[in-house]
């Protein structure tokens, strides 16, 4: 499985981006997707997650109401909405998957995920 995270890119605060991630190399529809990031300096951290059905999403708290995460089985696609961003927002956005059979499953640790791409920058100016 390939994750390709695009997307990234420099904003001033109040801004917005969306970040995409691709898979490729397995079936896509039932893959959990999450977002992680990780800022200098920092642990890298979960943003949010999407079961492989879409119907269940989970968000970090501090992204709650700013950050949609949103998939496209048919484009084997996630897209992390991101507006009101903030200079705290600003790190390396990092895609993962994770195969299940539960269609409502989401992941929120790091070691949940096997698969991962290979991040994006995102930086936010205040």
């Amino acid at each position: 499985v390939q994750l390709q995270a695009s997307g990234g890119g420099s904003v001033q605060a109040g801004g917005s981006l969306r970040l995409s991630c691709k898979v490729s190399g397995r079936t896509f529809n039932r893959n959990v997707m999450g977002w992680f990031r990780q800022a200098p300096g920092k642990e890298r951290e979960f943003v949010a997650a999407i079961s492989w059905s879409g119907d269940s999403t989970y968000y970090e708290d501090s992204v709650k109401g700013r950050f949609t995460l949103s998939r496209d089985n048919a484009k084997d696609t996630v897209y992390l909405e991101m507006n009101s961003l903030k200079p705290e927002d600003t790190a390396v956005y990092y895609c993962a998957a994770r195969l299940t059979n539960n269609q409502s499953a989401y992941f929120v640790k790091r070691d949940e995920y096997r698969y991962w791409g290979q991040g994006t920058l995102v930086t936010v100016s205040s």
